[in-house]
């Protein structure tokens, strides 16, 4: 498993089996990804291997530990602990020091985010992220979904203003109007990724957006 597999596919560790770490694990097992699972807790790991033949039980996750499950072999290192910011620090500095190419690690604050970075982690904060999601939803109906990139660039799906109807990509002009670039244009099942400035806007497009937040937000209330 891992680094020297053969079909291709990325393979992942994820360590801690929680609300975020088993949806995570979920989520990669739909799409035929190579996981392992590791807790402390022997009914998580039960539930894990459901999914996974790789779900390991471990009281100790300090480096000697870890590395007998095989997850320095894994193209992805997951840290899912948040709560304890103790084993966190200390499972992601094992991950980062055993060789795993990339290690994404779950920070439960802004302190303990710098901390999994200084270490040489990608730091996601899952329930902020959630939150900014949720947040952009309410506050226009017209937004489908949307991912925080950065600051200046997201990524978002919007229904089509219904001024658009009828004019095309060049008309509409969403680049030089709202600083807006589109990504993809999806109607039904037919997704269009090659953007052709004459393709004339249908009603029930919808656009895949890359851009600002708030040039996202003068489009949709334009």
């Amino acid at each position: 498993m891992g680094k020297n597999q053969k079909n291709g596919k990325r393979s992942y560790g994820i360590v801690g089996a929680g609300r975020f770490g088993m949806a995570l694990a979920e989520a990669l097992s739909v799409t035929g990804a190579e996981i392992i699972v590791i807790d402390r807790d022997e009914e998580r790991v039960r539930q894990a291997r459901a999914l996974t033949e790789n779900a390991f039980i471990l009281h100790s996750l300090e480096k000697a530990s870890l590395s007998e499950t095989g997850i320095q072999n894994c193209d992805v290192g997951v840290v899912c602990i948040g709560e304890d910011m103790g084993m966190s620090i200390l499972t992601t500095l094992s991950l980062t020091t055993m060789g795993i190419p990339t290690v994404i690690a779950k920070a439960s604050s802004a302190e303990h985010g710098e901390i999994l970075e200084k270490l040489g982690a990608e730091v996601v904060f899952p329930e902020r992220d959630m939150a900014v999601r949720l947040a952009n939803r309410l506050e226009n109906a017209r937004v489908l979904d949307f991912i925080q990139l950065s600051e200046q660039l997201n990524i978002s799906k919007c229904q089509l203003p219904d001024k658009a109807v009828g004019r095309t990509v060049r008309e509409a002009d969403l680049r030089g109007r709202f600083g807006l670039n589109i990504i993809a244009i999806q109607n039904g099942s037919t997704v269009t990724d090659n953007i052709d400035p004459d393709y004339v806007f249908r009603k029930g497009d919808m656009l895949v957006l890359s851009g600002s937040r708030e040039n996202l937000l003068r489009l949709t209330s334009d």
